[in-house]
């Protein structure tokens, strides 16, 4: 199947690494020219200079603190400069280690709240902001926001709640974009395997004095009975973001290998 995405244009939040960069890989192999947002430039370049060595074409690096309105902004101008437009933006950026640990009430914070969702839903909100006059302008566009299947489980109150939010902005913006030729969707991965969760799982096994595989057996379930790889979630991404995709908007699409014995309706 043609996604019909060569010569469009990305930009991806949280791009250097994890989810952002595998999805950065997989939209340049479909031909799309990407800026990898960054807090970090050195890393945003490495990333950038690997997909374009991969695939190439047009990677641009960018460093950005979706925290702040102003770096976001200036994000997008120099995004429209350097590509000559936007067609597409995955919303990938997080901190992974907040919310990480704090599943008690009296340890959930304030600072741990809101250092939490100032990224990973009012960044998104703000990347978004910025970013859809374009979209609108010229008729098309895909938005699509990476927020996690706890937005469907009790474990973390600060990490149930934003991927909460993302959805809910998801589908606000869905409904008030969609008629300008502007799909919103989001994405809620499981655990993934990332070259962090490599390194995470394989000291735990290290410690424990077993194999990674049968930790990995052990320690997750799902319905296809192994952890869904950083690739594999960057291939819905990318549908998701193709012309293809006109029929999903304001969904949520879990991309976790199938949570046992749960219905969603």
């Amino acid at each position: 199947m043609d996604l019909q995405l060569t010569g469009k244009r990305a930009i991806i939040t949280g791009g250097s690494k994890g989810l952002g960069l595998a999805a950065a890989h997989a939209l340049a192999a479909e031909g799309v020219d990407i800026v990898i947002a960054s807090r970090n430039q050195d890393v945003a370049k490495a990333a950038a200079a690997e997909v374009a060595a991969r695939s190439g074409r047009r990677v641009v690096a960018i460093a950005t603190d979706t925290g702040d309105d102003a770096s976001v902004r200036a994000l997008v101008e120099r995004a429209v400069e350097e590509l000559g437009g936007i067609d597409i933006l995955v919303n990938s950026a997080s901190n992974q280690q907040v919310g990480r640990g704090y599943q008690r009430l009296a340890e959930t914070s304030d600072q741990v709240f809101w250092d939490d969702v100032n990224i990973k839903v009012v960044g998104y909100l703000r990347t978004a902001r910025a970013v859809a006059p374009h979209l609108v302008k010229q008729g098309w566009g895909r938005i699509i926001n990476i927020s996690g299947l706890g937005a469907r489980q009790a474990q973390s109150i600060v990490r149930t709640i934003r991927n909460v939010s993302v959805s809910a902005l998801t589908k606000n913006l869905a409904d008030e974009l969609g008629p300008h030729g502007v799909n919103v969707t989001v994405v809620h991965p499981g655990t993934t395997r990332t070259e962090t969760l490599r390194q995470r799982l394989q000291a735990q096994a290290d410690l424990q004095g077993v194999d990674v595989a049968e930790l990995e057996r052990t320690k997750f379930k799902n319905s296809i009975g192994r952890i869904v790889d950083a690739s594999e979630v960057a291939d819905v991404i990318t549908f998701l973001a193709s012309p293809r995709s006109v029929a999903i908007n304001g969904d949520a699409i879990a991309v976790g290998g199938g949570q046992p014995g749960v219905v969603h309706y």
